[in-house]
Parts: structure tokens; C-alpha cells; sequence
């Protein structure tokens, strides 16, 4: 197994460079040994997707006295895309061997992939090829972030000696629960979450309008079903509720084999 101190980590975030899940993360996989660089937003920043900075300047400063005098913490005014972007172009000497985004206040279950700054971030990695991991807490009230981050520290240890494969992200979720209330870990295909989008129409104080969106979270009926995995196969959203550990492998290319088959037999495009 490699030596902790020779492997560099960039750690990143949604919730911002002052949340206590990616403290948590940082300090505890900095007392196993890892060289760390942490760059975050300067403040929360979630459901941005993969959004970038285009239309003004980024800045980006040192943080000091909030993690393990061992890290070096950076404060960016940009999206978590923007953070890793900017850490593996500018910040960062050395290439990280992973990179490592969380812990996030809030699960990234099924669908919710497509919209999590959280999960984008460690996207950004995989896009590099770089081997990469999102870390959610299934809570929004919970602070049990150490199980989680004790978690992250086993699992980099076993991707030392166990590479994933090319351009493969892991989407793990934490449940809120103390270490002794955990289930285990289960190997999971991604779920689907579908909400009622309830945009509330409010007025601001000059009597103009304006709309907050306050979803709602449908509960899942059917999961639904895979291109290559059986439906026995549990997904994420069916196992966190089991309070296991979720380990979801998850990729950049969107390709549909099933539907690219179908075109390509009926040769709809023929011209």
C-alpha cells in the first residue's frame, strides 16, 4: 500500500470552503497522512451543475486558521467546476492522484446527480483523468460528517491498491447515522428521484415579482430500469434508506447504447 504522505489530494466542494463536511473530510484525511490542497467556493454554491464563470473575473485567496495547519485552503469566488478547473491549472504544482468532493449536507441520490455542484466537481476530475469521488451526507439537519470522512479514508486507501477504472467517478452516500448504525456498503446503480416543482410567486419590497423554487420530494414508486444492469441490482435511493453506505460508479458519457442500436437498425437517417 502507498505511502499516505505521497499521495496528493484536491479537495473540493458545493457548500462552500466554511462548511463543516469539507473541514471534516480535509482534517481527517490529513491526519492519515495525505497531502492536501483544498479549493472551494467562498460561499454555498449547490445545485450549480457543472456551471462556469465566463462573464466575470474569479478570484481566489488563501484561507488560514479553519483546517489542519497542514492543508492549504483556497477561497474562490467561482462555481465548484470553476474550483477544480482553476486548482489544476493554476493552484495546484503537483497533479492530485484523486480528487475528492464533500463531504456535501444533503444527499445526491438518483437523478439528483445531473443538478449536484457536489457531484460536478468530482466530474471535473474524471473529465481530466483523474480518479474522483463524491461524498454526500443523506441529511440536511445531520452533522454526523465523521463517519463519512473515516469512510473516504478506507476507500482511497483500497482505489491505492485497487485503481477504478479509466474516467470513473464513485457518487457515494453517507447515511445520517452514528458509525455503529451503519448497515455496511453496497455496491449500487443509480436511482431516479422525481419532485413537484413549486415555484412560489412573492413580491419584493418595490411591489415587482418574483419566484422561489420550493420542491417537493415525490417519494419512488419503481425503479427504473437499466440498460445493462438487472433490476435486482438495488439503487442508490433504495439502499441509503436501508442505511447503507452507497457506492454508485457513475460516468461523463451520456451515449444511450440502447436507443444508438435502435436508430442504427431502423436507419432513420438515411438520406
Amino acid at each position: 500500500m502507498s505511502n499516505p504522505s505521497n499521495i496528493n489530494l484536491l479537495i473540493s466542494n458545493d457548500d462552500g470552503i466554511f462548511a463543516l463536511g469539507v473541514r471534516t473530510l480535509a482534517n481527517t484525511l490529513a491526519q492519515v497522512g495525505y497531502h492536501i490542497t483544498v479549493v472551494c467556493p467562498d460561499r454555498e454554491r449547490s445545485a450549480t451543475g457543472h456551471g462556469l464563470t465566463l462573464h466575470r473575473p474569479i478570484r481566489a485567496e488563501i484561507v488560514e486558521d479553519f483546517f489542519n495547519p497542514n492543508i492549504t485552503a483556497w477561497s474562490c469566488s467561482g462555481t465548484p467546476s470553476d474550483c477544480v478547473k482553476l486548482a489544476l491549472s493554476t493552484l495546484v504544482d503537483t497533479r492530485p492522484d484523486f480528487i475528492v468532493s464533500g463531504i456535501n449536507q444533503g444527499s445526491n441520490l438518483g437523478t439528483d446527480v445531473l443538478y449536484s455542484g457536489t457531484v460536478s466537481a468530482a466530474m471535473e476530475g474524471i473529465i481530466e483523468g483523474i480518479p474522483s469521488i463524491a461524498l454526500s451526507l443523506a441529511s440536511f439537519s445531520s452533522r454526523q460528517f465523521q463517519p463519512g470522512a473515516d469512510f473516504a479514508g478506507r476507500l482511497i486507501q483500497q482505489l491505492q491498491d485497487h485503481p477504478l477504472p479509466d474516467h470513473t467517478l464513485l457518487n457515494v452516500n453517507i447515511p445520517p447515522v452514528a458509525a455503529d448504525g451503519i448497515a455496511g456498503v453496497m455496491l449500487t446503480r443509480q436511482g431516479l428521484r422525481r419532485y413537484i416543482e413549486n415555484f412560489e410567486k412573492r413580491l419584493d419590497p418595490r411591489g415587482k415579482s418574483y419566484y422561489w423554487l420550493a420542491g417537493e420530494l415525490v417519494t419512488e414508486i419503481e425503479q427504473p430500469n437499466h440498460i445493462h444492469l438487472p433490476n435486482h441490482i438495488p439503487t442508490d435511493v433504495q439502499a441509503i434508506r436501508q442505511n447503507y453506505i452507497t457506492l454508485t460508479p457513475l460516468q461523463y458519457n451520456l451515449t444511450d447504447v440502447a436507443s444508438f442500436e435502435y436508430l442504427q437498425t431502423h436507419k432513420w437517417l438515411d438520406w
